[in-house]
């Protein structure tokens, strides 16, 4: 048996372990009862997906309402996290190695004990329980990831390009625009794709900032999931996979039409 086989047997059964849970959660959104030790579900219904289309629960707005507080995290992540991934992947000053390692301090520190303090003082200056506060909250357990994607980044790429552009009389826009950024498109949908399904999936951080004023698909579907009632948990689940899913294609989609079809990017 060759490699390639080898390699071909191991990639199916991935792909198969990847397939078969999605599967499952597809199947007991339609299912009404599947008792055990039953193989397969005794009746099927549509009262999730009824209950999701019900315009007197807001199923669909708070979708829309998700996706779009999602896409202003990630875009406000991206314009920060550019300058800050630039400065830590090309150039070399003292204390570098703390300031990587301080930039991961949000994913490591619990967020119940940061989030405590952040709303004391969300609420002195009147961030809490608004839109806007619920989108800076949202930014410190995503900022890390598009810095450290963009970070290693900006290190393969390294700036001869841009020094060459300088060169040859480009200004700093220019040479941001029509060097830097297409060079680094790539990074950016990796690193998007990631703060927008970090920050779409929050729940603690919304539910306390937000004060239960703005409300996210995650804080309805998580009761769900931990009410036990599989078919509306599956519902929202589905809908939850295939909307990150839509919104990280079409933003690849739209990027890459940018580049006229350029095979730069991963989808």
């Amino acid at each position: 048996m060759g490699k390639n086989m080898v390699f071909k047997i191991i990639f199916n059964i991935f792909l198969l372990l990847l397939i078969f849970p999605l599967f499952i959660i597809l199947l007991w959104s339609f299912t009404k009862i599947w008792p055990w030790p039953d193989l397969f579900p005794k009746a099927f219904g549509l009262r999730g997906f009824q209950y999701l289309l019900n315009p007197s629960n807001n199923s669909l707005r708070i979708l829309g309402l998700s996706i779009w507080l999602s896409t202003v995290v990630m875009f406000i992540a991206i314009l920060i996290s550019i300058p800050a991934a630039k400065a830590l992947g090309l150039y070399h000053f003292k204390g570098k190695g703390f300031i990587k390692t301080l930039i991961l301090a949000p994913i490591v520190v619990p967020t119940v004990a940061v989030t405590m303090g952040i709303h004391v003082s969300f609420i002195s200056v009147g961030l809490a329980n608004t839109f806007w506060g619920v989108v800076i909250v949202h930014l410190i357990p995503c900022i890390p990831y598009s810095v450290r994607i963009l970070t290693d980044v900006f290190e393969i790429m390294g700036n001869s390009m841009e020094l060459q552009a300088r060169i040859l009389g480009a200004n700093k826009m220019q040479t941001f625009f029509y060097v830097t950024l297409p060079m680094l498109a790539p990074g950016l949908i990796t690193a998007g794709s990631m703060v927008f399904i970090v920050s779409f999936s929050q729940y603690f951080l919304t539910f306390l900032i937000g004060g239960g004023k703005i409300v996210t698909f995650s804080m309805v579907m998580f009761p769900f999931i931990q009410s036990g009632d599989r078919m509306m948990a599956s519902v929202y689940s589905m809908v939850f996979i295939w909307t990150t899913l839509l919104i990280l294609i079409s933003v690849e989609r739209i990027v890459k039409s940018y580049y006229k079809g350029e095979n730069y990017f991963y989808l």
